[in-house]
């Protein structure tokens, strides 16, 4: 039986809020029965093990994060989408680092393709085409910019940066110059 009030919803928003204050890895039955004051048997009417735990919140991450990106590149293009887009990741990861670091949990390759995963690659292709970048140069450069924005921001939240200057602020910028540069001109191969 369905304990009144735990939804599905419930227990993955649950998993997500432990995921920002704990750490992804933390992201358990065990931990959010006891958040819940019920038995974990309770909560596997809601998802099946730890793993569809987490992939709940990985596709909440993602969803989270694809809206964000939708509504931040409404109406902009080439430099300004690029930065919009970048920025959106790099605030959503201070924010929640835990769904962040969701985001980027592993998903089989079926609910990979129904995720909003799909809608961060046609976001960044759609960016790329404002540099006329097309075929294997677009997955290049997707890589390359998945590469930067997810580095720079785990090496951020590290503390990677702390200690020395410029601020990081400034490098984030001036490294969001440079892509657009090196974006504008692709070298041809």
């Amino acid at each position: 039986m369905v304990r009144a009030g735990l939804t599905t919803e419930r227990v993955v928003r649950a998993g997500a809020e432990l995921a920002d204050e704990a750490g992804f890895e933390q992201v358990t039955p065990s931990e959010l029965a006891r958040r819940f004051d019920v038995k974990v048997a309770s909560l596997y009417s809601h998802v099946k093990n730890a793993h569809d735990l987490k992939t709940k919140v990985a596709l909440l991450a993602l969803e989270e994060l694809a809206d964000r990106a939708a509504a931040a590149l409404a109406g902009r293009a080439g430099r300004d989408a690029l930065v919009a887009f970048a920025d959106v990741y790099r605030d959503y990861a201070r924010e929640h680092p835990g769904r962040y670091a969701a985001a980027r949990f592993r998903l089989d390759p079926e609910t990979a393709a129904a995720s909003a995963g799909v809608r961060h690659s046609q976001m960044m292709r759609a960016i790329l085409r404002g540099y006329d970048l097309t075929g294997p140069d677009e997955t290049h450069a997707v890589r390359l910019l998945g590469s930067v924005f997810h580095g720079y921001v785990d090496l951020e939240s590290q503390g990677g940066f702390d200690h020395s200057s410029p601020a990081s602020q400034e490098s984030w910028t001036r490294i969001l110059a440079v892509l657009d540069t090196l974006l504008r001109d692709w070298p041809q191969t």
